[in-house]
């Protein structure tokens, strides 16, 4: 290996070890302190019901570990969102688990943890597997309450998701292990089947205290919604259960005697290890961003060995399309090459963009994709289009309609891995958030904005020194680095894929070398709903 595989393998093995220290962090929740204080009432930790729940000898995928990560902070934080979500399996079962986590903030809900359970449900959907709530919240958080409650996207949408979930025949379980107050209280009785854990479980429209204010009644909550109350006396709830554990036995005996899903039939064989090891992309993707490098490397740690077939190799070639293998199955690759290449008549093309003919194969490629009922498979590293007289002359902003049209109307299951940039329009072209990739997961070496921290600075400096001008300010040269420095501080900040997951736009900042795994069990989830006729719409030639 060579110095430079060396420093990159440094640099990247160095933002893996950082990120499995916040996630590190964040999976103690609300602190060591909070989960005895569980623990001294007989209550399992969010986490370790999952754990409980899950098959372990199976694959497990969470999402959204890092939602709400450095957000409201004034209110003390919200680690994971305060709510726990995994993919995994009970007797084999694909199943997502959507566990409220109580030792933040009693499990009250910020709106970052709407946020995610809704996408938890929108996964639930998309794939047509079975969800399972693990209920434990103190409700709405209040302080924050506008936020939360009354648009389309806040808290009553997830109700809103039972009922279409039921009507869909997509099954739903729900625990109460803790607090289930207020609005929260449909979510339970909502799903198809519901238990409550006795001592610990309580649902109700409005606690004690609020009744006695409302309408003068002295009740204890035990008797307003406690587990026998719920189950022997109103019979809201289905099943009670004499702690944590039996609750968790009890749900995992309903999900056995479920009946097996319709399955999409994606194509699997044996799988086989990748040309080269998976370990050694540490040392390709280098340490400025700026660097070249080439996504063919990238792919022999990613694909089964000898299964790459490569589409039109020698036209678009800033784009690299072909179907492959990935732990079996067989998936289309789109992806962006970052080395500079010649194209057709000669020219040189600057790797990360995307040209015209890049998008015009891109666009054809996806449509064959889906006529095979292949998975598809985006690796993004990209600056944009390009721009300038010449490509607007030839007709990029056409030629990328027709790719962002194929994507947008692709009904094979997508995936995208963000490698490095994800910037503009190529986000977009290449699958972004906004085009309903099943998953979206982005590296430790990822940014995710409308353009670089490089350039967006130098644009924001010209505005904010036109603004100043106005004002009647002379701008020396000390103010002038100042400014530049306070802007690319909190663009830095911005494009950071930590700031990305934060808020959800991808589903987890993986360790490169699960990148299989991750998309190995993105397309068994997907497997449970066949794809829908595939229709472009109307394609500009």
């Amino acid at each position: 290996m060579d110095m430079k595989f060396n420093r990159n393998e440094d640099h990247n093995k160095l933002l893996v070890s950082q990120l499995r220290q916040k996630l590190a962090r964040v999976a103690l929740g609300g602190g060591k302190k909070r989960i005895e204080k569980e623990h001294a009432k007989g209550k399992m930790t969010a986490r370790e019901r999952i754990a409980y729940l899950l098959d372990d000898d199976r694959p497990q995928l969470e999402i959204g570990a890092l939602a709400g990560e450095g957000m409201y902070e004034e209110h003390g934080g919200c680690p994971s969102g305060g709510v726990v979500v995994k993919l995994g399996y009970i007797h084999g079962r694909k199943v997502i688990v959507v566990a409220n986590d109580a030792t933040v903030k009693a499990g009250a809900w910020f709106p970052i943890t709407a946020k995610k359970n809704l996408r938890a449900q929108e996964i639930a959907m998309e794939n047509r597997i079975p969800i399972i709530y693990l209920v434990d919240s103190a409700g709405v958080y209040l302080p924050m309450q506008a936020e939360v409650f009354p648009d389309k996207e806040h808290f009553g949408r997830i109700f809103r998701n039972n009922a279409v979930m039921s009507r869909m025949g997509i099954v739903q379980i729900a625990a109460v292990m803790g607090s289930c107050v207020a609005g929260g209280a449909y979510l339970p009785i909502m799903s198809d089947e519901s238990l409550i854990v006795d001592k610990t479980g309580s649902i109700f429209l409005a606690g004690s205290y609020l009744v006695k204010s409302a309408i003068g009644e002295d009740v204890d909550n035990e008797t307003l919604g406690g587990a026998t109350t719920q189950t022997a006396i109103s019979g809201v709830v289905d099943h009670k259960a004499a702690n944590d554990r039996e609750a968790l036995d009890k749900i995992r005996r309903i999900v056995r005697k479920i009946k097996e899903p319709v399955r999409a039939g994606f194509n699997r064989i044996e799988p086989q290890a990748p040309a080269r090891k998976p370990e050694d992309v540490y040392g390709l993707i280098p340490v400025k961003r700026s660097e070249p490098y080439d996504m063919y490397e990238v792919l022999e740690t990613l694909v089964d060995a000898g299964s790459f077939d490569e589409y039109k190799a020698d036209y678009g070639k800033t784009l690299i399309t072909g179907y492959a293998r990935i732990d079996g199955w067989a998936v289309a690759i789109v992806a962006n090459q970052r080395t500079v290449v010649r194209n057709a008549r000669g020219e040189m093309q600057v790797g990360g963009v995307i040209y015209s003919d890049s998008a015009d194969k891109a666009a054809r490629f996806i449509m064959t994709a889906n006529q095979k009922g292949i998975p598809l498979v985006f690796l993004q590293d990209v600056t944009g289009f390009m721009v300038g007289s010449r490509a607007e002359h030839g007709g990029i902003i056409k030629d990328g309609a027709k790719m962002v049209q194929a994507v947008s109307n692709s009904t094979v299951p997508k995936f995208t891995v963000v490698v490095g940039n994800s910037y503009g329009a190529g986000n977009y072209a290449m699958c972004g958030r906004a085009y309903d990739p099943r998953f979206m997961v982005a590296w430790p070496t990822a940014e995710i904005a409308v353009m670089s921290g490089a350039s967006a600075s130098k644009v924001l400096l010209q505005i904010e020194e036109a603004r100043l001008k106005k004002q009647g300010k002379t701008i020396d040269p000390e103010t002038e680095r100042k400014l530049l420095e306070n802007i690319q501080r909190t663009y830095d900040e911005q494009i950071s894929p930590y700031y990305a997951a934060a808020r959800l736009w991808v589903d987890a900042i993986i360790d490169p070398v699960e990148t299989r795994r991750w998309i190995s069990e993105g397309i068994q989830t997907a497997d449970h709903r066949p794809p829908e006729p595939f229709n472009p719409g109307v394609i500009q030639t």
